[in-house]
């Protein structure tokens, strides 16, 4: 299989991932929850791959960063946790789901929303975001990279204005982690959530929201924490106060792996060979006759993505071919992004989906060039 679905989820794993996992699995415990050896050696691998990731994204300490099972849980605590009825909330169009819906449902309880709209390169207007606040806006929830387009959001001047009026930023970085430097002080960032299963190059099932020191998270959780057993209330300290119930520290053991390996290859030199792999595809199949590429490619920065059509074949049957016919993985249809969608006029064809790890090679760019010329021949 060539692989070219890695927004969805990275395939190719390093092999100290796949170790990582191996022996946790043979050895550890329960962290927190006693005090012979496996649970104090599932203790010792949660903290530093805490640590790892506050070093990663530049957190004041390891106790800011809370795991969770996926990004979509991290944006659930960070929303329903910090917005309460006649509260304001901003955000945008290039959002998925897994921020929108937890949006929708804030707002049947009385929060007002605000989504700013993109145009029709799916890009936003940094000056809308000052321009939609009001007298109660509690904050913004922005991604930092698209999942469909690939187009970044400036997540620093984004912070910069929402500190300026006292907003919290709630940032979405599950497209960007692991490919984009991302330093949450300087970016000024309240609560940074992100999953480990993609380009953070971990398991499925980890990832995790780095909180700033001062801002209180009401827990979507409470159950056992391994302390405090005797108190009535969740613990209210960090992070405790955002993990009820069994950490999965096997998965966590291999995203530990998985950021030690991406801090030896560097961030910088994935980050290049990641862009190459996408700008060769790109500047190859836009020359494509029949070919509709979406987004913008005006900037050298951007998520390893490059989503298009064919002619006016529907998006899930040029995966099929793709897929059945030349080995391609792709992703078609919504994406869980519905309003970039209608930005860009494609929810009736959807898109097709390419995306890209430092894996992949000259050579199955190639083929999926080739791939895409052939079927836009095909009548």
């Amino acid at each position: 299989m060539i692989y070219l679905d890695n927004a969805a989820t990275t395939r190719h794993k390093p092999d100290c991932v796949v170790e990582a996992v191996t022996r946790a699995l043979c050895s550890l415990g329960n962290p927190g929850r006693g005090a012979h050896e496996g649970s104090l050696d599932a203790d010792r691998v949660v903290f530093d791959t805490r640590l790892a990731l506050a070093e990663l994204f530049h957190a004041e300490g390891p106790e800011r960063i809370a795991f969770t099972a996926n990004a979509t849980e991290a944006l659930n605590i960070a929303i329903k946790g910090i917005l309460q009825p006649g509260d304001h909330v901003i955000t945008t169009a290039m959002e998925h789901n897994s921020v929108l819906r937890p949006l929708y449902e804030m707002e049947d309880r009385g929060v007002e929303l605000t989504i700013l709209p993109a145009d029709r390169q799916g890009r936003l207007h940094l000056e809308a975001f000052e321009a939609a606040i009001r007298p109660n806006t509690r904050a913004i929830v922005s991604t930092h990279g698209s999942n469909l387009t690939g187009n970044l959001v400036d997540i620093g001047q984004v912070g910069q204005l929402a500190r300026r009026h006292g907003l919290l930023l709630v940032a979405d970085a599950s497209q960007t982690a692991g490919v984009f430097p991302i330093d949450v002080q300087q970016m000024q960032i309240d609560i940074l959530c992100f999953t480990g299963h993609k380009s953070l190059l971990g398991p499925q099932g980890t990832g995790g929201l780095y909180v700033r020191p001062g801002v209180t998270v009401r827990p979507l959780l409470s159950g056992g924490s391994g302390v405090q057993t005797y108190r009535r209330h969740h613990p209210p300290e960090m992070p405790t106060a955002l993990e009820a119930g069994t950490l999965n520290a096997h998965g966590l053991a291999g995203l530990g792996a998985a950021v030690d390996y991406i801090r030896q290859v560097g961030l910088e030199t994935i980050q290049e060979q990641e862009l190459d792999r996408m700008w060769e595809f790109y500047r190859r199949v836009r020359a494509i006759p029949g070919i509709t590429v979406y987004g913008d490619f005006s900037q050298r920065l951007r998520c390893p993505i490059v989503a298009l059509n064919v002619r006016d074949y529907d998006s899930s049957q040029v995966s099929d071919a793709l897929s059945s016919h030349y080995g391609i993985a792709t992703r078609p249809g919504a994406h869980c992004a519905p309003l970039m969608h209608q930005a860009l006029g494609t929810v009736e064809q959807g898109a097709v989906r390419f995306s890209f790890s430092h894996f992949n090679t000259r050579e199955e760019i190639e083929t999926a060039v080739s791939a895409l010329a052939e079927l836009a021949q095909e009548e």
